[in-house]
Order: C-alpha cells, then sequence, then structure tokens
C-alpha cells in the first residue's frame, strides 16, 4: 500500500511538473511575444528621433534664411533711408530752383523727370518691404508648427519610458520565480538523499540477514522468502530513485529555460537604456537647438 501510495504521489507529481513545463513554455511565448513589441516600439522611437533630428536641421536652416531675410531687410531700410534723404535733398534743390525758374525752365524740367524717377524707386522699395513681411510672416508661421511636433516627440517618449518601466516589472516577477524553482530543487535534493539513505539501510538489512542464514540452517527458507522481499522493495526503491532524477533533470531543465529568459530580459533591459540614453541626447540637442 505504501508503494502503491508512493507511485500515485509520483505519477502526480510527474502531471503537475507537466503542467507547469506547459506553463513555463506559454509564459516564454508570451516573453517572445513582448521582446517582439519592445523592437517594434524600439524601431518607432529610433524613426522618430532621426525625424526630430532632421527637425532641427531644417530649423537651423530657416534661423539661417531668417537671418539672411533680416540682414537683406535692414539692407532695404538703409537704402530707403538714403532714398529718403535724396528726396529731401532734391526737394531741397526744387525749391531753389523754383526761385530760379525764370533763368532756367529747361533745368527745372530735368529736375522733375529726375523727382519722379526718385519717386518711382520709393513706391519700389514700399512693395518689397511688404513682401518681406509677408515671407517673414509665413516663416514664424513655419516655426509655430515645427514647435508642435516637437510637442509630439516629447509625448511618445514619455510613453516609451512608461513602457520601459512595466517590463522592469516584469523582470522582477521572473526574478521571483526563478527564486521558488530554485527552492523545490533543494527540497528534490533532500528528498533524493533520503531515498539513497533508505536504499544503503536496506543493504545493510540484507547483509545481516544473510549472516543469520549462514548461522541457523534451518530458517534458510525462510529467510530466502525475507530476502526475496527484500529484494523487491530495493527495486522498488531503486525505481523510485530513477523517478526522482527524472524529476530532478526536469527541474534543472526548467532552470535552464528561466536563466535564457533572465538573460534575453537583461539583454532587452540594456538595449532599452541604451535607446533612452541616445533619445534624451537627442532631446537635449534638439532643446538646445530650439533656444
Amino acid at each position: 500500500s505504501i508503494i502503491r501510495r508512493q507511485r500515485k504521489e509520483l505519477k502526480l507529481l510527474i502531471a503537475e511538473l507537466k503542467d507547469r513545463d506547459r506553463e513555463l513554455n506559454d509564459m516564454v511565448a508570451v516573453h517572445e511575444r513582448h521582446i517582439q513589441a519592445w523592437e517594434d516600439d524600439r524601431q518607432k522611437i529610433l524613426t522618430l528621433a532621426e525625424r526630430c533630428s532632421s527637425l532641427t536641421s531644417e530649423l537651423s536652416e530657416r534661423n539661417a534664411v531668417i537671418k539672411s531675410l533680416n540682414k537683406k531687410l535692414k539692407l532695404l531700410e538703409s537704402q530707403h533711408n538714403d532714398s529718403k534723404i535724396t528726396l529731401e535733398s532734391t526737394q531741397q534743390k526744387f525749391k531753389e530752383l523754383s526761385q530760379k525758374v525764370t533763368d532756367s525752365s529747361v533745368h527745372c524740367q530735368a529736375l522733375e523727370e529726375k523727382n519722379q524717377s526718385l519717386h518711382c524707386s520709393v513706391l519700389e522699395l514700399s512693395a518689397k518691404t511688404g513682401q518681406l513681411q509677408a515671407r517673414e510672416q509665413e516663416l514664424l508661421s513655419m516655426l509655430q508648427m515645427k514647435d508642435k511636433a516637437l510637442i509630439e516627440t516629447t509625448d511618445q517618449i514619455s510613453e516609451v519610458t512608461s513602457k520601459f518601466k512595466t517590463l522592469e516589472n516584469a523582470l522582477r516577477t521572473a526574478k521571483l520565480d526563478e527564486f521558488s524553482r530554485n527552492r523545490e530543487q533543494q527540497d528534490l535534493k533532500v528528498t533524493l538523499n533520503d531515498v539513497m539513505c533508505q536504499v544503503n539501510r536496506m543493504k545493510d538489512i540484507l547483509s545481516e540477514k544473510m549472516k543469520e542464514s549462514s548461522k541457523n540452517q534451518e530458517e534458510i527458507s525462510h529467510l530466502k522468502k525475507e530476502n526475496g522481499c527484500l529484494r523487491s522493495e530495493l527495486i522498488l526503491a531503486v525505481e523510485e530513485a530513477q523517478r526522482k532524477d527524472q524529476l530532478f533533470q526536469f527541474a534543472k531543465s526548467k532552470q535552464v529555460r528561466i536563466e535564457k529568459e533572465l538573460s534575453s530580459l537583461r539583454q532587452v533591459c540594456v538595449k532599452q537604456q541604451r535607446d533612452l540614453h541616445f533619445l534624451h541626447v537627442n532631446f537635449d540637442s534638439s532643446q538646445d537647438s530650439k533656444q
């Protein structure tokens, strides 16, 4: 009855180990899906970082264009002031020449033509200043759009950091599972040692019985029967030890799979830290360029 009960317990343990093996395989598949999703997010982050760097470079180019346009605007303003000065001087000359109109009418007509040409140049300069102001408004609107794009990229970076925190929590749970499996492995080792002690004790009992059989010839048949029973018990104990050895091998294979999962999770964490460092550097550079 003890042997039957032990066999039932062993069968239950083997079934439980198979269920746990199946659960671990499902967990490995889930972790692989998480890693694939993380890789997709990583690719998105890299594309966003590249887009952010391209936007910052384009922003710097637009700033350079704005500076050149400001220089041109200042140059045009200086020319406009010069033209105003020249206009005032011509008006003064016109007043002086009006006093001398009786002396030289031809000279007065020439000055009037010159005044008209200067007035046309003033109108052209005012039209150019209006065009430059419109261009400046367009550039300001484009800068506002770039600021909105930078705000969107910062929101996406915050979402990636939250995903990284969830992955760290999953790593902690995996470490706790590894600790519990190590405890189960130690318990199996203790039970295996107990079985080996029982086998050695059975061998000692068998040797004592053989000595008693050599001293007492009359109880040979009885001792042979006992010897057969002890041998059958020894065979059952050896089978039990073999089964427990198989259980130990199952636990060992589980530990190897858990170690592989932990190594993959560590690699994922290292990659995420590198990507986050790269994103922080890009973000700081973008903020500096924006300032």
